[in-house]
C-alpha cells in the first residue's frame, strides 16, 4: 500500500467508492442543485431533487435557464450560491461536463462540504481543484442511486 504524501493527500476527497458516497449522503442535509428543472421540464434534474426532497433533504434549486420560474419543488429558487443562507452541505450538479468549469469560482467561494456531479459529468481537472481546496467530489454517479442503495 503506498503511502499518501501531503502532494496527493487531495485525493482523498475524491470519493470513488459506494462507501464513501453513502457517508457523504447520510452526512449532509441541505443540497443546492445547480442546474435543477422545473417539473414541466421533467428529466433527470427534476426527478433527483424531487426524490430527494422526498427523502427528507432540504433542497435548493439553483436553476441555469428558466428565468422566468420563481419556486422548484416548492422551494423559492436562487440564481447564485452566494444567495443561500445558510448554505448548502452539498451541491449537486446537473451541467455539460464542458459547462462545470463555469460554476467553478462559485463553487470555491461557496466551499460546500461536498460537489457532486451527476451521472454522465466528469472533469477531472475542476473535481481536482475542489478537492485541493478541501471540498469531496463525486463524479459520474447518480445521487438517487446511491442514496436508495443506503435503504437496503
Amino acid at each position: 500500500m503506498k503511502l499518501t504524501t501531503s502532494d496527493d493527500a487531495w485525493r482523498t476527497l475524491l470519493l470513488e467508492t459506494p462507501e464513501a458516497r453513502a457517508e457523504l449522503l447520510a452526512a449532509v442535509r441541505r443540497v443546492a442543485v445547480i442546474g435543477i428543472k422545473p417539473a414541466s421540464a421533467g428529466g433527470p434534474a427534476h426527478d433527483v431533487p424531487a426524490y430527494l426532497q422526498r427523502a427528507g433533504y432540504d433542497i435548493v434549486p439553483v436553476p441555469v435557464y428558466y428565468p422566468d420560474v420563481a419556486t422548484i419543488l416548492d422551494v423559492p429558487v436562487h440564481r447564485s450560491l452566494a444567495t443561500i443562507d445558510p448554505p448548502a452541505d452539498l451541491v449537486i450538479l446537473f451541467r455539460r461536463p464542458e459547462d462545470v468549469p463555469k460554476h467553478l469560482d462559485e463553487l470555491l467561494a461557496a466551499r460546500p462540504r461536498a460537489v457532486w456531479m451527476q451521472l454522465g459529468i466528469r472533469h477531472d481537472a475542476v473535481a481536482e481543484t475542489l478537492a485541493r481546496a478541501g471540498i469531496a467530489v463525486v463524479q459520474d454517479h447518480c445521487a438517487k442511486v446511491d442514496h436508495r442503495a443506503l435503504r437496503h
